[in-house]
């Protein structure tokens, strides 16, 4: 220190032989005047108490200075408060809404769709009629079944009257029996030929009637699939006409449900689930029915759980995603913390007693613990004076963002920390606040505090 000093009063020499007097030019300053070295050592002579003070108030202002270049800044912390409530652990999956029971009605002739007497959205009765086919051929198909009757039928008369006088020419012993015989076997494939065109008339009939379309339930119209004068195809297979379904105030959603949470969904479970046409709108439904028929899409499997639905408002329309959130576990007034705060691990340099208390298990937000204790985690939070301290608890169920906790210490109300705040955070923080003249305090209050989910 004292080498320093020195070297300064030389440095003061040094600028004091540069600088000329008032009207003096400066190589003469530097002859007529005595130097400031010269002045010091003069005075160290005379007063060593005021070079003493001197050395010391250099001193205090080095230590000073060092440790406001070098010293580091305090840690700042970000809190959340550990409150009391509900709490929910649910599964989400999306699915299909729909109608209950649907019908599909097609047609079994083939043929041009003459006439079409519904359409979309109506509402129909059972037996109702809906479209009709050409009957121009099946009424000829009528025709020509009943005059095949009415030839088989003649058949089968001159064939019973050859019959009796066969019978009674053998009984006299004018024709042999074997001519009998024959006209007996005659009669018997004459009447089968009657019951044949009887038949064939029944079907030509049927299929008349299948020219019309009618309701097979009561209900209403969701899809039609033919225009009139269409012409359709029932070679293989019956082409659909219409879909009707039977009572849109009761509707079901096909969800799929990855296999590893299957196993946390039950029949009569209470589900609520939301459709994107109608945001901020929650509906509610009940688990009907965990098909066992797995299905794997992209090495996923996937099990279809049946929701039914009340649509009594008629807001839901066949055919919307729903994303559906069954309700697994809930815990009523609990103590609850963001996950954030169980996230949390202050460094061990930065406070050792913190460091000392760093706890291993911190609860995941996918695999939320059992009540009852089987998982733990640690909490952190300062104390009257400042001081970081660590306080055990026991996790319970999470909705994944807040978890249930329990333990010794652990009160509504109190603030724990869920992170730190750099010194350039902190300093842009401040701006910024001081910065806007309308912000109040309540903003303030919220970057302190923290809300649920904002960690």
């Amino acid at each position: 220190m004292a080498m320093t000093t020195a070297q300064t009063l030389v440095n003061l020499d040094s600028a004091a032989r540069a600088l000329p007097e008032q009207g003096l030019p400066s190589r003469d300053a530097g002859r007529d005047q005595p130097s400031l070295v010269a002045r010091a050592l003069r005075i160290l002579g005379k007063k060593p108490v005021i070079v003493i003070g001197l050395l010391l108030i250099v001193a205090v202002a080095g230590v000073v200075i060092y440790r406001m270049a070098f010293a580091k800044a305090a840690p700042s912390y970000r809190f959340t408060t550990v409150e009391r409530g509900n709490i929910r652990s649910t599964v989400s999956a999306t699915g299909t809404l729909g109608a209950v029971t649907t019908v599909s009605v097609g047609t079994q002739v083939s043929g041009q769709v003459s006439e079409l007497l519904v359409d979309f959205n109506d509402l129909v009765k059972k037996g109702e009629l809906l479209a009709r086919i050409d009957p121009t051929l099946a009424q000829q198909s009528v025709v020509d079944a009943q005059a095949n009757l009415e030839k088989a039928q003649a058949v089968a008369l001159q064939a019973s009257r050859d019959n009796a006088r066969n019978r009674e020419l053998t009984n006299d012993g004018l024709v042999a029996k074997s001519v009998f015989e024959q006209t007996q076997s005659s009669l018997q494939v004459a009447n089968a030929g009657v019951k044949s065109a009887h038949i064939a008339v029944d079907r030509a009939l049927q299929n008349l009637a299948y020219t019309s379309i009618y309701a097979p339930i009561d209900g209403v119209v969701v899809e039609r699939n033919v225009q009139q004068g269409q012409t359709v195809a029932a070679s293989l297979s019956a082409p659909q006409l219409f879909l009707i379904a039977n009572d849109l105030s009761q509707m079901e959603i096909l969800v799929q449900v990855g296999e590893s949470d299957i196993a946390q969904i039950k029949q009569g479970q209470p589900v609520e689930f939301t459709v994107q046409a109608l945001q901020g709108q929650t509906f509610k439904g009940t688990v009907k029915q965990v098909r066992l028929q797995s299905t794997t899409q992209d090495n996923v499997v996937n099990y279809t759980v049946v929701v039914s639905a009340d649509n009594s408002k008629g807001k839901l329309l066949p055919g919307m995603t729903a994303r559906v959130n069954f309700l697994t576990k809930v815990a009523d007034n609990v103590l609850h913390v963001s996950n954030a705060a169980l996230r949390f691990k202050p460094a061990a340099a930065g406070n050792a007693a913190a460091g000392n208390a760093i706890a291993a298990a911190i609860p995941s937000q996918r695999s939320p613990g059992e009540r009852g204790g089987a998982r733990s985690g640690t909490l952190y939070y300062l104390d009257p004076k400042g001081i970081v301290t660590s306080v055990n608890v026991q996790t319970g169920i999470t909705d994944g963002t807040t978890t249930e906790v329990s333990g010794t210490g652990v009160q509504a109300g109190l603030k724990v920390i869920t992170g730190t705040i750099s010194a350039t955070q902190a300093a842009t923080s401040t701006t910024s606040t001081s910065a806007t003249p309308f912000q109040t305090s309540t903003g303030q209050g919220q970057r302190g505090g923290g809300g649920r989910g904002g960690f």
